[in-house]
């Protein structure tokens, strides 16, 4: 298995796990899948963002509160050397997260990236 291969692994049971462990009937409310089509929603944590975090400075990548359209995309640019929680998406480093909104529903939980420390996603 490559280097890559197990990181893709180790990212998905993570955020797999951490969806079972963040409210599981709420996760159901927001559906998704991956996309390939150009994103509505276009955020980049930039490298060096951890650190910063751990340096107490509060970083405002993306909103508090992110509303969409069943069918929108958003897709997550991590350049930082560290995974990050963003509500239900665990985007690790160096990945590119892309999703669509399949169904409308709402999801509020941790951000790593925001200076509240959560976000709420609506879909309608």
């Amino acid at each position: 298995m490559t280097r890559r291969a197990l990181a893709l692994l180790v990212a998905a049971l993570l955020g797999a796990t951490l969806l079972a462990a963040c409210g599981g009937d709420d996760v159901g409310d927001l559906a998704v899948e991956q996309s390939e089509e150009a994103a509505d929603f276009s955020y980049v944590i930039p490298e060096g963002a951890g650190e910063a975090l751990d340096r107490g400075e509060p970083l405002e990548i993306l909103p508090a509160e992110l509303d969409a359209e069943v069918g929108q995309v958003i897709e997550i640019d991590n350049e930082d050397e560290r995974g990050h929680l963003v509500g239900p998406f665990f985007v690790g480093a160096g990945e590119t997260l892309r999703q669509r909104f399949s169904s409308p529903g709402e999801f509020t939980g941790e951000c790593t990236v925001h200076p509240s420390g959560q976000i709420t996603l609506t879909v309608s």
